[in-house]
Formats: C-alpha cells, structure tokens, sequence
C-alpha cells in the first residue's frame, strides 16, 4: 500500500499543473475509484485534496456520459472566493480616504503635495486591521481610476525636512474652515501675456491656404502693454475668478482682485461668514514679506469687517497651490 500511495503521489504531482478545479477532483476520483475500498482516504492522504472533493468527483463520474460544451463552468454563478472588497466593506472607503488629501490633480482635495507608494498605504491599511497586500491596494487603485503616470516638472529645490508637516499643518486648518462654512480661496498671478496680433499655440478651422496671419515678432506693443491675469478660486464652491491687469503686479493688485472677487461672488456665498482664509505662493505680489501684501490685507479686513488669515506655501512650492491646476487653461 505504502508503494501505492507514492505512485498516486508522484502521478498526481505531474498532472497537477495541467488541471483546472474540476478535473483536478475527477482525477483524484478515478484513482480513488480504482483502489476500491478506504480509496477515498488514501487519493487523499496523498493528493491533499479533500475527501469531499473526491466524493463530489466521484459523483460525476457515475453521471451520465453528456455532451462535450464548448463554455463549460468549473464552478457555479458565484462560486469562488468572494472579493476583497465584498468581505471587508470599509476597506474601499478606508483607501480613499488615506489617498485623498495626497493625490495630485484631485478636485476635492483642499491641498496637494506628495504621493505615496502602493506600499506604503497597504502597510497603513494594515495598521487599521485590513490584511491587504500590495498588490491588492495596485487592484484597487486602478478600479478607482487611478493609473500610472508619466513624469511632470513638480520639484523645486531642495526639499525641507519638516515640508510634509509644513503641508499637513495647512491642510487641517483648511479643513476647519470647510467644515465651518469659511471661505477658503487660493490665489496666484498666472502668466504675463502680450496684448496684440501675436501667434499663440493651437488651431483652429480656417479656408485651405488662408492662415490667419500674425506679427512675426513678439516685441510689447507700448500703448496696449501685458495682460496680467490674477486668479482667484474658492475651496468651497469650486469656482474661480480672473482680473486682468495692464500695468503692474503689486499687492495692491492682488488685494483689489481679491476685493472685487468677494464683492462679485464671495458676499452672496458666505453672506455673513466672519472670517476668511487665503492660500498664497511665498513669492511674487502676495509674498510674506511684501509689506504693502499686509498693509492692504489689514484694510480690506477692516473694510470688509471680518478676520483675514493667509496661509503661505513654503518657498519652492508653488506648483502644489491649488489653483495651478484650475487656471492651466488660461
């Protein structure tokens, strides 16, 4: 018998590989089947596959012979083992909720700085009882739409030891004013651009041989100037506004298109809301240590009756201020 038993293993050992679930259980059937008697405990002993298995193999082997299907089903509609996300429910909720205020190009993220490795939110998902691996947390991502992504231009200088904090720190105080009902707005000067016939990029649809037709050279025209476009977006609503300067970027600029903003749309969306919170670039018209920002941030307060906070992102950031990637098409 001990013979047996070591050439039903070596012979299954072989087979194995090639076999899907169904036949892996007839095979182990057939053989139990020609040991006769106490078959079933010994294909088991030394297959490893179930008694019950065997049974169930050994039951469709007395069936009737039937015809070959082409799409036959090893298992039952539903069979197999349930999903991951079926057996834990909050896992899927527990991802998104590690990845939201880290993922780049998210519109309801109030702020956006690094990204972390599939790794890294399996190791924190475990950390709140989710036994997931890697490469499940991969799986899961791409159902929620994530994917792969080429490099884009994101680091500016050297990165301070304490920028995640820095960030941090600023994304909970942004969510204190969401979650009270506070404007929260972001605010950046965008590109200069010349005013006049200048040749832009893109196309667009015009008569076969009739282009149309633009200065060769892109010298300032003196009496029309640049364009200096200030950008304004709002948190809360999702929505953003642009005043269009021709002189100069100064504070004063920026405050009044701050000023003209909430006359135009922050008054009758926070009508009565006591304070305001502003996400600014550490450089340029609105930087910390630009007094003329603060001296015309304190008279607006003082006009406007309400408190004002600003909130600067730390030097060599600016690509993370959130209005970067709602006025990209400007």
């Amino acid at each position: 018998m001990v013979v047996g038993e070591s050439g039903i293993r070596r012979r299954f050992e072989v087979l194995e590989r090639h076999l899907d679930e169904r036949l892996r259980r007839m095979v182990a059937a057939a053989e139990a089947e020609a040991l006769g008697p106490r078959g079933i405990s010994v294909v088991s002993r030394s297959t490893g596959v179930s008694r019950r298995a065997i049974r169930r193999g050994m039951q469709e082997l007395r069936q009737a012979t039937q015809a070959k299907r082409s799409n036959h089903r090893i298992r039952k509609p539903g069979g197999g083992r349930k999903k991951a996300i079926e057996k834990d429910p909050t896992l899927r909720a527990d991802l998104e909720r590690l990845i939201e205020p880290t993922t780049r190009g998210d519109p309801e993220s109030p702020l956006r700085w690094t990204c972390r490795s599939v790794r890294q939110l399996a190791q924190a998902l475990r950390r709140e009882r989710h036994p997931v691996s890697h490469q499940l947390v991969s799986e899961l991502l791409r159902e929620l739409g994530y994917s792969l992504q080429a490099n884009r231009e994101t680091l500016e200088g050297a990165s301070h030891p304490d920028r995640d904090a820095q960030f941090a720190q600023i994304n909970r105080r942004v969510r204190r004013f969401l979650r009270a009902g506070d404007p929260v707005i972001s605010v950046d000067t965008k590109k200069k651009e010349l005013v006049g016939n200048f040749k832009n990029g893109g196309r667009e649809l015009r008569p076969p041989g009739d282009p149309q037709k633009v200065l060769v050279h892109d010298f300032v025209i003196p009496e029309l100037g640049r364009a200096i476009p200030y950008g304004v977006y709002d948190l809360g609503s999702n929505s953003g506004w642009i005043s269009v300067g021709i002189d100069h970027d100064t504070a004063t600029f920026a405050v009044e298109s701050i000023r003209r903003w909430w006359r135009s749309m922050g008054r009758p969306l926070y009508r009565g809301c006591p304070r305001l919170l502003i996400l600014a670039d550490a450089g340029g018209s609105n930087g910390p240590r630009i007094r003329l920002w603060k001296v015309e941030l304190q008279q607006l307060a003082n006009e406007l009756g309400m408190e004002i906070s600003v909130c600067h992102f730390p030097p060599g950031t600016s690509k993370w201020n959130k209005i970067e990637g709602r006025t990209s098409g400007l």
